[in-house]
Formats: structure tokens, sequence, C-alpha cells
């Protein structure tokens, strides 16, 4: 996590850090969520989650407001500002990705694909 900030954290994106780039994240850039299914994703109460939306919302990473239909759901949705930290957060993930894919061979990627999706299933289980 230390290293992602380092490298997430640029010049442009030194007003938040790595865990709120992964509630941008969590949000999404297609269109808006209700706060309650954001939470749920990132295994947060809503609570925890309103500090943190408080924080994006006055600098200019989201937006909120209520739903047409049902006035108590709260959604938020990310403004410009947070669609490039998101984009900014995929680039390095794919990135990432791609340049461990060129320094190991097929056989290798299989097995690296085989770990990780038990680690996955391990903190999936916890």
């Amino acid at each position: 996590m230390k290293i992602e900030e380092q490298k997430l954290i640029s010049e442009e994106f030194k007003d938040i850090s790595i865990t709120d780039m992964h509630i941008i994240e969590a949000i999404g850039h297609e269109g808006s969520r209700n706060m309650s299914s954001v939470a749920k994703d990132l295994r947060i109460t809503i609570g925890t989650l309103t500090i943190a939306i408080n924080n994006l919302v006055k600098k200019d990473y989201v937006k909120r407001a209520r739903s047409q239909k049902d006035k108590r759901v709260v959604l938020i949705c990310l403004t410009q500002k947070g669609q490039n930290a998101y984009k900014h957060h995929q680039k390095f993930h794919t990135e990432m990705i791609e340049r461990i894919k060129s320094q190991i061979n097929d056989e290798e990627e299989k097995v690296l694909v085989k770990m990780l999706k038990s680690v996955t299933e391990y903190f999936g289980n916890i």
C-alpha cells in the first residue's frame, strides 16, 4: 500500500490519500452509486464512508445528491477531477500488470494467476 501510494499520489493528486483513491475507485466512473453499496464494497461503515466523502466533496472529487425516487437515498458520483483520479489509478494498475507480464513467461504467468486467486480466496474467507 505504501509503494502504491508513493506511485499514485502525484503532484496533481497530492491532496488525497491512497484510501481516498480506493474510495474513488469503488464509486467508479459510470454514473451514481448509493452510499450503502459503496460502503459494502469497501467493507466499511456508512459513517466511515460519510467522513471520507465529506472530504472528497470539499476537494471537488465527488458530488453528492439525493435520489429523485427516494429522498432518503444519498447518491454519489465523481466530478471531472474525480474522473481524472480514477483514470490515473486505473492506468497505474494496468501499467503494473503489463510490466509484470512482460517479465515472465506463460508458465510463470499461470502460476502467478493461481497464487493470486488463492490469496484472493483466502482474504474473501476472513
